[in-house]
């Protein structure tokens, strides 16, 4: 009978030891992204929050530039909006244990202030709006304020107004015809969200596109007229059509079937994505932008974060990639300065790894691989116990499931 009783105390006590252990290292994977997170973003939100980023932070730029004046003056605007749009999930979430909330209502206050002097004329660093890379990097601007509501309906009226006035002057340019419709079409989509008098015709211009003419197979678009075996699905396409269609189908039901198929073909290349992943978090270095570093799985993490994986993907081993990922582009040394911002390279300082285009504030659009932040740390995706990415299995010589291609007949 006492082993009996004694069996009865010990088994809880034994169940409850493993849930606190699977817990404590759910909260470690993610106090790992917090720190991240917090090391890549810092200089560039508090320092526009203070009007000292034009000050503060330097400009390196790529050796084969095409334009230095121009991408100089560019390189703010960049570093800002693709670091809030990486962040803006998790300002918006409520809640976390005491430390996190601390440091998220920080970044709040340093976003609403960095936002309303973005777009004040008589600020110190009033970014630059008008041209062809402002068109670019206005429209993370508008993804972090469809990201989150909160910041927006955080913002002073005022500060409202000039940050309509700031992206409607983007309409001024006339995107390229590659992946650049998008940009545009995001901005409308704010427009939409927020019942802004957007403009249907450029939200659509981009939707048919790449729904109609640009679908390559396999999960893949081309980009623009021609394909490119680069990560340009997953750094724009993906995540902002995605956003596109969500916003205009959850305001007019206008697009539901080409959600559906991006949806559908978007699960697919999550699954290519997460095979790219190798065992120690590196993964190929093809194509340009190659220095976008741990940005380049922006349409993994942004499916973990809607929640849209394919039922082949667990979370937790959709995080375990991620995280690898992080720490293979993001802890190699000389990523970062001395002072705290990012070096030109995709593990460590790599210069000559740069586009022409490259500039220290394209760097930041990394910060997107942060998306699933948003997520409590009570989701699945931080909860559930560590899970090994399908390259980790294959070369453990585990069995898994072979790959097959995507087939839509449409």
């Amino acid at each position: 009978m006492k082993k009996l009783l004694l069996t009865f105390f010990i088994i809880p006590y034994c169940l409850t030891g493993i849930a606190q252990k699977k817990a404590a290292k759910a909260e470690n994977t993610r106090q790992v992204w917090l720190t991240y997170m917090d090391k890549v973003a810092r200089p560039v939100i508090e320092n526009i929050a203070q009007n000292k980023l034009k000050a503060n932070m330097p400009v390196q730029l790529s050796d084969r530039i095409d334009n230095r004046e121009s991408r100089s003056k560019v390189a703010y605007l960049e570093a800002f909006a693709r670091t809030l749009s990486g962040i803006a999930p998790w300002l918006q979430l409520e809640g976390g244990n005491a430390t996190e909330v601390q440091l998220r209502n920080q970044y709040r206050t340093w976003a609403l202030q960095g936002i309303a002097n973005a777009v004040n004329p008589q600020a110190k660093d009033y970014l630059q709006w008008n041209g062809g890379q402002p068109l670019v990097d206005a429209s993370y601007v508008a993804l972090a304020l469809i990201r989150s509501p909160w910041l927006w309906e955080h913002l002073d009226q005022n500060v409202q107004k000039q940050v309509v006035d700031a992206l409607k002057i983007t309409r001024n340019t006339v995107p390229v015809y590659t992946n650049w419709i998008l940009f545009s079409g995001v901005i409308e989509a704010f427009f939409c969200k927020y019942d802004l008098g957007y403009d249907p015709v450029r939200v659509e211009y981009g939707v048919r596109e790449f729904t109609q003419h640009w679908y390559v197979g396999d999960g893949m678009f081309s980009d623009g007229m021609q394909f490119h075996y680069d990560y340009y699905s997953s750094i724009v396409i993906y995540p902002n059509l995605s956003t596109m269609l969500d916003v205009t189908n959850d305001k007019y039901k206008s697009y539901p079937r080409e959600r559906e198929f991006v949806k559908q073909i978007g699960q697919r290349y999550a699954q290519i994505l997460e095979r790219l992943v190798n065992t120690d978090g590196s993964y190929p270095a093809t194509g340009r932008s190659i220095v976008y570093r741990s940005g380049v799985f922006h349409h993994l993490a942004n499916v973990a974060y809607k929640k849209q994986l394919p039922e082949s993907l667990k979370p937790a081993q959709v995080r375990e990639a991620l995280t690898a990922v992080i720490k293979k582009t993001l802890g190699a040394p000389e990523t970062f300065t001395k002072e705290g911002w990012l070096n030109i390279g995709l593990y460590g300082k790599q210069p000559g790894l740069a586009d022409f285009y490259t500039t220290t504030g394209s760097l930041y659009i990394c910060s997107n691989v942060f998306l699933p932040l948003g997520l409590p740390e009570t989701d699945e995706f931080w909860s559930a116990p560590p899970q090994p990415w399908t390259s980790v299995k294959i070369w453990n010589g585990q069995d898994v499931q072979a790959d097959h291609a995507l087939d839509i007949r449409r």
